[in-house]
Parts: C-alpha cells; sequence; structure tokens
C-alpha cells in the first residue's frame, strides 16, 4: 500500500502511524522505506516541495511504532536498517478492533498506585475482568485498612461509612463537602467491576473500558493515601504508607 502525500501532510500521529505499519512487509527496511519514498515520483518528476517535511513525519511515524513495540529489530537479517513487524504489530495490523489495545496501553503507561501490581499483570495478559476486579478489591483493601473499618463493610457501604462528610473516617477535613460525596458515587461504579454476574452490561473484553477501570482505582487510591497521610484528628486509628501504598 502507496501512503498518499496527503494522508502524510494531514493525518494525526498515531493515524498515520498505524497507516504505515499496514503498508509494511514482514521485515521491513527503513532505510529503504525513506529512499524508496524520495524515489517514488519516478525519473525526471519533480519532487514536492515539502518532500523534507513528509520524511520528518515518515520518521515521526516509524518512531512511533517503535515505542509502542509495534516495530522491532529483526534477528534474522544482518545489520543495516532492517526491522521486523512484531507479534502486537502483526495483530494490528491485521484487526482494526485491536487498535483499542495501543490506546488502552497508552492510558496505563505511566507510574500507578503499588496495590494495583496484580491488576496491571493480568492487564498485560489480556485477563481485563481480573484486572478490573483486582483493581477494585485494592481499593476496598486499602480503604479498609486506612479507616481500620470492619471485613464485614463492603463496596458502597464501605466507601460510604469511610467517606461520608460528617462521620467519615477519610473525610476531607476542609470544607468541600461535595469532594467526599463523589467517592460513594464512584464506588458504586467501581462495584460493577467487581460483582460482574450482577452486571451483564459490563464489556470485559473491551481493553479501553478495562485501563479507565485501573485509572479510576488509581484515582481512588491516591484519595485513600492523601487520607492516611493526614494527621488522624477524625477519630480513626494513627495510620503510616505503607510501602504497597507507593507509586512507581
Amino acid at each position: 500500500m502507496v501512503l498518499p502525500y496527503n494522508d502524510i501532510r494531514d493525518l494525526p500521529l498515531p493515524d498515520l502511524s498505524l497507516r504505515l505499519l499496514q503498508s509494511l512487509g514482514a521485515e521491513p527496511n527503513f532505510n529503504n522505506l525513506i529512499q524508496g519514498f524520495r524515489n517514488r515520483g519516478g525519473y525526471g518528476e519533480p519532487q514536492p516541495p515539502d518532500l523534507e517535511g513528509m520524511l520528518a513525519r515518515l520518521c515521526d511515524a516509524w518512531a512511533w511504532l517503535e515505542s509502542h513495540a509495534l516495530v522491532g529489530p529483526s534477528a534474522q537479517s544482518p545489520p543495516g536498517g532492517w526491522h521486523r513487524v512484531t507479534t502486537a504489530g502483526t495483530e494490528v495490523a491485521n484487526d482494526p478492533n485491536a487498535v483499542a489495545k495501543v490506546w488502552a496501553a497508552d492510558r496505563l503507561a505511566g507510574a500507578l498506585h503499588g496495590a494495583l501490581s496484580s491488576a496491571r499483570a493480568n492487564y498485560a495478559l489480556g485477563d481485563y475482568e481480573t484486572a478490573s476486579f483486582a483493581a477494585m478489591k485494592a481499593v476496598e483493601v486499602e480503604v479498609r485498612r486506612v479507616a481500620g473499618l470492619s471485613n464485614e463493610l463492603l463496596g458502597v457501604n464501605l466507601m460510604r461509612r469511610a467517606f461520608s462528610p460528617k462521620e467519615g473516617l477519610l473525610r476531607d477535613p476542609e470544607p468541600r463537602p461535595a469532594n467526599n460525596r463523589r467517592l460513594p458515587t464512584c464506588s458504586r461504579v467501581l462495584s460493577a467491576y467487581k460483582n460482574p454476574a450482577s452486571h451483564r452490561t459490563v464489556q470485559f473484553d473491551d481493553p479501553v473500558e478495562a485501563a479507565e477501570v485501573v485509572q479510576l482505582a488509581d484515582l481512588l487510591l491516591r484519595i485513600v493515601q492523601r487520607a492516611d497521610a493526614r494527621p488522624s484528628s477524625l477519630g480513626r486509628p494513627g495510620t503510616t504508607v505503607l510501602a504497597r501504598g507507593t507509586y512507581s
């Protein structure tokens, strides 16, 4: 597939990169790609005035593919610019729906709360249901630990008790009750992912949705960590931030 000039000029970088991926053979050579593009007009044909700019965009697109592990070095060819389309790259090139995995992976590329290590590992394995459940469980465990509440409290009831604007042991003591009220509301969303048998509308085969669940859990864990770091003036047991509650 030959990339049209206007696609190279105008497409957003991720879209251009994916179009480039679809145009590659199994073992592309970057140098050959660039030289072929320079000479694509044929002998004696005038080159576009913005040729160098388009070449720069192709270089950027190639770098994007490498950074997302869709193109990588080839072990079968000698040095000199030879690469291979990776297993993930082949999947994305052959299945447009697989692009969602690329966007989802971007969402989880940064640091996450240490309690989400299990969720992240299961997500990487493609087990989105277990990843979502592990993320929700991590929130409940940390809320219960920091608030010093009993194991009988679960889900929305646990969050309501911990973050109640009037009596919650983890509530923000500053005059911002709206912030405290949002947390039990978030927990209703979380419970849908922790108890899938009762929530059949949850799409556990959607990598983007699963990534957003893990992100939401990360946000709640950050809020819990801030509550844990505040002076214990609300009647809860004195606590300290454990190593599992750090970010890495």
